[in-house]
């Protein structure tokens, strides 16, 4: 299965399909709120994130609040008052999250691929005869045909977090984090483990130690930048 998918002021033109299709089912969903920085950093991390922005620019969370602004302005007859930027939940057919307080957003382990994709929506649940739960999810950036049905306690998990260029002097050997695997034919985030860590001194680039990880999926091993890491989230 291929995952790889891919104003009078100056908008942001390079969001994707499905980033686009995100930011509109948001307006149309929110009540009362505002435009807040925090949640379009969110969103703006959220969007990094997601495979179907590998190769892609970086946002910045100023471009996302842009675009909310912009399509305010675009659509007068929708007042500011019964919109807002954060849902108060977000509900499905028979299973709610509720992000209050911390907004938790989730990440997903394909069955098809062992790879870790970010959660848009958790479709149903079901209990198997062996008392196991499962969730049918919809990955951020992919149709209906690609959902899935995803072990909870197994695959599914808080979604992980990219490492700050200042973090990599509290990684160790053994530590387990989330690495973005770059092939020819695709770029995806698998489980490794770290094995081995060169440091170096940090320049204007960030940090640039040289870090020896082990895919969890395959043994296979692989010098990487702190950039293509991300940790799991303190509890």
């Amino acid at each position: 299965m291929d995952r790889l998918r891919p104003r009078s002021r100056a908008v942001f033109s390079g969001f994707t399909n499905a980033e686009i299709e995100r930011m509109e089912k948001l307006l149309r969903e929110s009540k009362v709120g505002s435009f807040g920085r925090e949640f379009c950093q969110k969103l703006a991390g959220s969007f990094n994130r997601s495979s179907g922005r590998a190769g892609k620019p970086v946002i910045k969370w100023t471009e996302i609040e842009s675009w909310f602004q912009t399509r305010l302005q675009d659509s007068p007859q929708v007042p500011n008052s019964e919109l807002m930027m954060v849902p108060k939940c977000l509900e499905c057919k028979e299973v709610k999250i509720m992000p209050d307080p911390s907004e938790l957003e989730f990440e997903a382990r394909s069955s098809k691929d062992g790879a870790w994709y970010d959660v848009e929506a958790f479709i149903a649940h079901r209990f198997l005869s062996t008392g196991e739960a499962e969730v049918h999810v919809r990955f951020v950036g992919f149709g209906a045909e690609e959902d899935e049905w995803i072990n909870i306690k197994t695959s599914v998990r808080q979604r992980s977090i990219p490492f700050e260029n200042t973090e990599c002097s509290n990684l160790k050997v053994g530590d387990s984090v989330l690495c973005f695997q770059e092939r020819r034919d695709q770029a995806i985030y698998y489980d490794a483990h770290i094995v081995e860590i060169q440091r170096r001194m940090h320049d204007i680039r960030g940090c640039r130690c040289l870090i020896l990880i082990r895919y969890e999926h395959d043994n296979c091993e692989e010098r990487v930048r702190l950039r293509r890491l991300c940790r799991r989230p303190r509890c």
